[in-house]
């Protein structure tokens, strides 16, 4: 069974772009298709300032893994990119959240958390995936994501 999952890829860190193309080519892995990305957008680092700006950008996967798997699959990913966790919101090569997973409401550990929790806080999550999908409606508020977009509108992200 095919299941559509949204994942957050954020960096900033080295070759910004090439780490956001590495990261969709790795994704891809015979149980899990990349089958459509959102602009690249650039923006200012939010829980700890001192730090480069982000790029930004959400895919829509088709995938055959289960959420748990998924998650280990992205973990790796960022692993196999050389991402180390030193700094709590710190610099990174390669963040990779799971934002969706088809209508899913997850709270198996504070690992995994789906929808993701913070996810209707961050315009840098919401505008590259209302790019992608402005209809859906969060599983557990039952707004568009449209709808919550509207609400962050005054964090500054740019499109590049």
């Amino acid at each position: 069974m095919r299941h559509r999952a949204y994942l957050g890829l954020g960096t900033n860190l080295g070759d910004r772009e090439a780490n956001l193309d590495r990261t969709r080519e790795l994704l891809a892995d015979g149980r899990s298709s990349v089958t459509r990305a959102s602009s690249i957008y650039e923006t200012e680092p939010r829980d700890l300032a001192d730090q480069p700006w982000f790029l930004n950008q959400v895919v829509e996967v088709e995938t055959s893994l289960l959420p748990v798997q998924l998650l280990e699959r992205a973990l790796a990913v960022e692993r196999s990119m050389g991402r180390v966790r030193r700094v709590a919101k710190g610099p990174r090569l390669i963040d990779i959240d799971l934002l969706l997973y088809d209508h899913a409401v997850i709270n198996a550990s504070p690992k995994l958390e789906v929808p993701h929790p913070r996810m209707g806080e961050r315009r840098f999550v919401l505008e590259p995936l209302v790019e992608l999908a402005p209809e859906l409606r969060h599983p557990v508020t039952g707004r568009t994501l449209r709808e919550m977009l509207a609400a962050v509108k005054s964090q500054d992200v740019r499109k590049r």
